[in-house]
């Protein structure tokens, strides 16, 4: 995926209300029973994310969506293997290592809602009643205790037994390199060689980064291998997006809808990402309040 983008946390609802202060002499009355009703419906106030990690975390759905993806991808690996003009590279990325020839087979991840769950992260943003920030993420990922989601174990330990080498492409900060890896490993997720493991602090010779973008690690692995399979939950996991609009997203997508479900293998992330910060032009300097809104205004009524 992108580089992990602030979550789609809390956004607070006020409720205002006028307090009434009766004279001293004359009791409060009970508040009447359409009020009590009305004042415990109201509850906390709204959470954009809690219906999304609520679901990812209970619901069997969720789990059923990421085992039937990595048992259809797996069901096709072994054939991709054998074909020598497989590629799962875009045209840009492989452009500087164009021959398939002589390469080592691979597949590549991304890692946040993709083989780790962090869920737990944004259940304790719920709680808190706050927003994604680095100085708590960075907390969470070196507690190193994010669990595998749903089939990536299998999935990863049958292309590592075939020969494949597994190689893992995330935009977690370069300090959280070592607790990303003792995690995977923990998992039980398959860590072997230099080019295993590709974190945003990677270095590509001859290849300048924009941003978070993916596109220099997808380069260097272009170099030695030729790639069966790509994983993430965000476009960025795939291709460089320029412009992170809907057209921009859609532009970049465009040339491989058809590799959907056959080279590349899009995971449900509803709790955060660059398609939530796309409704509120990319700027998170707005307030809760606007950058809801903006969402609320891109909702289909019909």
């Amino acid at each position: 995926m992108l580089k992990f983008v602030p979550a789609a946390v809390a956004l607070a609802l006020s409720l205002a209300g006028c307090a009434h202060t009766p004279p001293a002499a004359v009791p409060s009355p009970a508040p009447a029973p359409e009020a009590a009703a009305a004042a415990n419906a109201a509850g906390p106030a709204a959470d954009d994310n809690l219906n999304a990690v609520a679901w990812t975390q209970n619901a069997s759905e969720h789990d059923f969506i990421y085992v039937q993806t990595y048992r259809n991808a797996q069901e096709k690996l072994l054939k991709a293997k054998s074909d020598p003009t497989w590629d799962a590279l875009p045209k840009d990325d492989r452009a500087a290592h164009a021959s398939l020839k002589g390469l080592k087979p691979a597949v590549v991840l991304d890692i946040d809602e993709t083989v780790l769950d962090n869920s737990p992260y944004q259940a304790r943003l719920i709680r808190s009643g706050g927003e994604f920030n680095e100085a708590d993420w960075a907390a969470w990922c070196k507690e190193a205790i994010a669990r595998p989601l749903p089939g990536a174990l299998a999935f990863t330990k049958f292309a590592a037994a075939h020969g494949i080498a597994v190689i893992y492409i995330s935009n977690r900060a370069k300090d959280l390199d070592e607790a990303t890896l003792a995690n995977l490993r923990a998992a039980g997720f398959p860590v072997a060689g230099k080019d295993s493991f590709l974190g945003l602090g990677t270095f590509v010779e001859g290849c300048e980064q924009v941003g978070s973008e993916k596109g220099c690690r997808r380069q260097r692995v272009a170099k030695d291998y030729r790639v069966l399979m790509q994983f993430g939950d965000q476009i960025g996991d795939f291709a460089n997006v320029l412009g992170n609009t809907a057209e921009g997203r859609e532009k970049a997508m465009a040339p491989y809808t058809g590799w959907i479900g056959e080279r590349w293998f899009v995971l449900p992330n509803p709790t955060y990402g660059a398609w939530e910060s796309a409704l509120f032009d990319n700027d998170y300097s707005l307030p809760r309040a606007e950058r809801r809104q903006k969402k609320i205004d891109s909702l289909r009524a019909k």
